[in-house]
């Protein structure tokens, strides 16, 4: 069991984040099937990365509909948890440095849980359909279609998710410069004519309770944004940290980060932002 334990944690921690959105559930998700683990005969764990994995699905499956009655009273934007990359030195590495990109993550939302455990095991884990269909209980036609509708429901072909760009270090860089400077017109030629920013406080921090579109709003909106949160002596220590395998703006106190803002790009420029200041959501990212 240790050596189960110790080799497909990593992968099942993987599969459960990229499910639920959720670092906490995915937590839980692991543990509890471990637990489990226990009662199941031999003979049944034959082929333990599949049964494993198929528990893990069968357990986000159920946290599904909690879960969306939980988001239909959460105030404001939803957002998935942040993962800092140096989690868990333990964890397998293809959970550090192989995350579907934060964006894809929220696009994940869109999709039913049989939509999405497809789409992740297909992406994600490199499954190949045959398996799929063991872990939903679908045949391999089924799973080949209900990957194709996932895509169209999430708004991208093969071709521009291939394209995904995570911000670079070094533009992350650039764009934090020019706010510091509040450099309106440096700020606004970042940023994409179709740029939506989304922030998610929970209740529990500030943040826009809807999307803010358009390049002046959102670029007023970081400027004002920053303003705020700026002491008397000046503008507040702003890092770049790797979260979700990619640049990350993360802002602190003194009582911790605050603030983690993890920005998706197309042709070089900003299309998307995601804010989340939840401090709910923030603990894996310190």
């Amino acid at each position: 069991m240790q050596e189960l334990y110790k080799q497909y944690k990593g992968l099942l921690f993987k599969l459960a984040y990229q499910l639920t959105g959720s670092v906490t559930d995915a937590e839980d998700v692991v543990h509890d099937v471990f637990l489990k683990i226990y009662d199941v005969p031999p003979e049944k764990l034959a082929e333990p990365k599949a049964y494993l994995c198929k528990m893990v699905t069968n357990r986000c499956h159920d946290l599904h509909k909690s879960a969306r009655k939980k988001r239909e009273h959460y105030f404001g934007e939803w957002l998935p948890e942040p993962l800092q990359n140096a989690y868990d030195d333990s964890m397998d590495s293809v959970v550090r440095d192989d995350l579907l990109s934060y964006a894809i993550l929220v696009l994940l939302e869109r999709l039913t849980p049989t939509e999405r455990v497809v789409f992740v095991l297909r992406e994600a884990l490199g499954f190949e359909y045959h398996e799929i269909g063991y872990l939903v209980e679908k045949n391999e036609g089924n799973c080949r279609k209900l990957y194709s509708r996932a895509k169209a429901k999430m708004g991208i072909t093969s071709e521009e998710f291939d394209a995904i760009e995570k911000a670079s270090e070094e533009f992350v860089h650039v764009f934090i410069a020019a706010l510091k400077q509040g450099n309106m017109n440096q700020i606004v030629s970042m940023l994409d004519q179709n740029i939506v920013l989304v922030s998610d406080g929970g209740g529990k921090a500030k943040a826009a309770v809807n999307p803010i579109k358009t390049r002046d709003h959102v670029a007023r909106f970081l400027l004002g944004a920053l303003r705020k949160a700026s002491p008397a002596d000046g503008i507040p220590p702003i890092e770049i940290n790797k979260i979700n395998g990619q640049a990350a703006i993360v802002l602190r106190s003194s009582e911790g980060i605050h603030t983690v803002g993890l920005i998706h790009i197309e042709n070089n420029l900003i299309r998307n932002i995601y804010i989340v200041r939840n401090p709910d959501k923030l603990i894996h990212c310190e």
